[in-house]
Parts: structure tokens; sequence; C-alpha cells
């Protein structure tokens, strides 16, 4: 037999091509959530717990979609919670402003910690049209992550000798309105009914505002998790077949030669 004879029945063998093509249609749709996006949400933070950090940024880390970052080195000194800052705007809610004002000081055992912010398209519109640069002052009032404490997400930050105020959350309100902290060690206020969910803005924000309807980030939410079942149940509609059409083609071409 010929080497092209050979190559040819190999090419049409199903147990090759087809299976080869089910496979890698089999991993596409089963691919699961990239870590990158893992990363960007709010689960991922222990977000009963908002803490206070400051220091100077001690790397040019990365400017840009889908996220920036940097490292802060922290001040050895903090004070017991969050000092006199302005609060952003979209956070004077006084259910949210007062847990801001509130935080207690990071007491973890990090001597640094890898802030993650929003990408230069949402920082920009609260005046941070540029990357923080090494040394530059930093504050900020957020979340560390749950599994791994040298990543810290902020909800609102400050940067600069003139500690200028920059927003990181949807919805004017904060992800989550845990309990307010009692440095005393008394039972902590019981936490106000839970707000809607903001969207992230790790995502590139919409062009469009947000609604301020009550509800409306939630109903948001609702719709973007069933555009994207909706995706994917096209996509399986369209593949499948596709695929099915494509094994029983090689097979009659196998059994003709």
């Amino acid at each position: 037999m010929s080497s092209t004879t050979t190559s040819r029945l190999r090419l049409l063998h199903p147990r090759g091509s087809a299976a080869a093509v089910i496979a890698a249609v089999a991993a596409i749709v089963l691919l699961p959530a990239s870590p990158a996006a893992a990363h960007h949400g709010w689960d991922g933070f222990d977000t009963d717990h908002l803490v206070y950090v400051a220091g100077d940024v001690s790397s040019d880390g990365r400017w840009g979609e889908p996220h920036s970052y940097f490292d802060v080195t922290l001040d050895s000194d903090l004070p017991a919670d969050t000092p006199d800052l302005t609060i952003p705007d979209e956070l004077q809610d006084p259910q949210d402003s007062i847990r801001v004002e509130s935080a207690l000081s990071y007491r973890g055992q990090r001597q640094a910690l890898e802030v993650i912010i929003a990408p230069p398209a949402w920082s920009g519109r609260w005046g941070l049209d540029r990357p923080l640069a090494v040394q530059e002052r930093f504050q900020a009032v957020g979340y560390i992550n749950r599994s791994d404490d040298r990543l810290f997400r902020p909800v609102a930050f400050w940067y600069g000798d003139n500690k200028v105020p920059v927003n990181q959350v949807l919805g004017n309100t904060l992800p989550v309105r845990a309990p307010l902290p009692d440095p005393a060690g008394a039972p902590s206020a019981p936490a106000p009914a839970a707000a809607p969910s903001p969207l992230d803005p790790l995502k590139p924000p919409a062009p469009s505002t947000a609604s301020s309807a009550p509800g409306s980030d939630a109903q948001a939410t609702s719709e973007e998790r069933s555009g994207a079942v909706g995706v994917w149940t096209a996509f399986g509609i369209a593949v499948i077949p596709a695929v099915a059409g494509g094994f029983l083609y090689l097979r009659s071409r196998t059994r003709q030669d």
C-alpha cells in the first residue's frame, strides 16, 4: 500500500478525524470560565469584612484591560480604622459611607499587597487617566481575597498627596452591606436589607448610563446570565448536528473506499 493511500485512509477513518473533531468541539463547549474571569468577580473576596490599607506603590504593575494591578508596600503603623477621607459621590449613601469610614485597618501578615483595580475605561471616569507611579501614595478600603491573601480589591481608593477619591463599584452601593465592625468587640449591628448586587467594574462598562431604578442592577445581571445561556444553547444547536453529520459523512466515505 502506497504512502498516499495510507494517508488518505487515515484522513477518512472515523476513529481519527471524526473523533478529533468531536473531542475539539467538546473541549470548546465544556471549556470552563478562565481563571481571569473568576479573578474579576467580587465572589472571590471576603466581602463580609471591609479593610483599610495605606502605603506606597512599589511596582509598575499593569495598566490596561481587563483590569489594572500594582503592588503596594503597606505602612507599618496603620491607624485603627479608616482616617478622614473624602468618600466618592457614588458611595455617599449613609449605609455605604458609614461602612467605608468605619473599616478597620489591615492586620494581616503581609507587608505588601497586590492591588487589583478597574480598567482605565472605568477609572478614567473618576479622574485617574494614567498608571500610578512607583512611590506614589495610595490609600484604599476594600476586600482581601479569600483564597489568596496577597490580593486586595478596593471599593474606593485615594491616590497621591491630594488624596483624590476614585470609585470602584457600579450601582452606587457596596457589593455587600455587611454588619458594621465594632473595635470594642461588642456584637455588630445587624446589616440592613441586602442591596441589589452591582455590576462588576473590572469588566468594561457599557456605554449607556446604568439605570438608578431599584433592582435595575439585579435585573441587568439576570439578563446577562440569560443571554449567556442563550448563546451557548444556540452554539450547541448549531455545532452538534454539524459534528454528527461530519461523522456520518466520513463513515460513508470509508465504506465506499
